[in-house]
């Protein structure tokens, strides 16, 4: 699986608090799922955040964040955490913080 372990630990231990999430691998790397709904994951070269299209603007103001791109497209709502962003504990807790506002308020699945 092409993945980074660190982040995956960085990640982890961001959650650590919360017994609601639920690790999946998909795309190649580990989704953090609450409720049944993508919050975060880990991928090759970083992280990401559903942060949902509300607070993705705000999202994107934040040092190293991004819009996440996979395929060449933007996928409206997820933000690309790069080093910049993931290095720094105030900036990973705002992207959290916003995409547990957008993800917990989503219908269970």
């Amino acid at each position: 699986m092409a993945f980074d372990a660190g982040i995956y630990e960085i990640l982890k231990e961001d959650l650590s608090g919360r017994s609601d999430l639920v690790e999946k691998k998909m795309f190649g790397g580990i989704a953090f799922m609450l409720n049944g709904n993508m919050l975060c994951g880990v991928h090759k070269n970083g992280a990401m955040y559903r942060v949902g299209k509300d607070n993705e603007a705000q999202a994107l103001d934040l040092p190293g964040a991004r819009r996440m791109d996979f395929t060449g497209r933007p996928m409206g709502g997820f933000i690309d955490a790069g080093d910049e962003a993931l290095e720094d504990d105030a900036t990973r807790a705002e992207l959290l913080r916003l995409a547990i506002d957008y993800v917990g308020a989503l219908p269970a699945k």
